[in-house]
C-alpha cells in the first residue's frame, strides 16, 4: 500500500471511525469525547507509523550481502 495514497487515506478514516464510535458509544465517563478523539488519534498515527516501517525495506536497491 503505498503510504499517504488514496487506499491509506480511506483506511486511516475507516479506522478514525470505528475507534472513535467504539469508544464514545462504550463511555459512561464525563469526557467521553476527549478521550474518544485521543484514542482514534493514536490508532491513526500507529497505523501510519507501521505503514511506514513496512513500506521502508521495499524498493531497497542495497540488500544485505550473504546475510547467513
Amino acid at each position: 500500500m503505498k503510504l499517504f495514497g488514496r487506499n491509506h487515506i480511506l483506511v486511516c478514516v475507516f479506522t478514525f471511525v470505528i475507534l472513535f464510535l467504539m469508544n464514545y458509544l462504550g463511555n459512561e465517563e464525563a469526557d467521553k469525547i476527549e478521550r474518544a478523539l485521543m484514542t482514534a488519534s493514536a490508532g491513526v498515527i500507529g497505523l501510519t507509523i507501521g505503514l511506514l516501517i513496512m513500506n521502508k525495506g521495499k524498493n531497497d536497491k542495497n540488500p544485505p550481502q550473504d546475510f547467513d
